[in-house]
């Protein structure tokens, strides 16, 4: 991870002020804006040393490396309904590399978050155990 700090990192505040380069702070700050506004209930922490947002579970975690930011996590379903605009850019198994030059994929990162809520709101409906009359 790009900050050497980790360790001491409880907030997602604290998370950007460690990020080194004006530049990369500013796109993981406007990453940030793009998350709350897709999902504005989502609750903001730290998991796993990396900025996390949970919505009815674990929504979407972002961090900075050196050479990329990353999404975590990129489920199969996830990747496959966006599997045309994401094709671009260089996946693993749970995370989407994102390069650091390249402008922030706005609307790409607003319709990401939105299908793993929406996923996310599903999956607790259909967990919901039927009240007891």
């Amino acid at each position: 991870m790009e900050n050497t700090q980790a360790n001491n990192i409880n907030t997602v505040d604290q998370y950007l002020a460690s990020i080194g380069e004006d530049s990369k702070r500013a796109l993981l700050e406007r990453l940030r804006a793009i998350i709350k506004q897709a999902v504005p209930e989502a609750d903001e922490v730290i998991s796993y040393k990396m900025p996390t947002y949970k919505y009815n579970g674990i929504l979407i975690y972002f961090a900075a490396w050196k050479n990329h930011w990353a999404l975590y996590p990129a489920n199969a379903t996830l990747k496959e309904t966006f599997k045309e605009e994401l094709s671009r850019y260089k996946q693993t198994k749970g995370a989407i590399h994102f390069p650091w030059e390249e402008p922030l994929p706005e609307a790409l990162i607003t319709r990401l978050v939105k299908k793993r809520a929406a996923e996310n709101k599903e999956k607790a409906k259909a967990n919901a155990k039927p009240s007891k009359r």
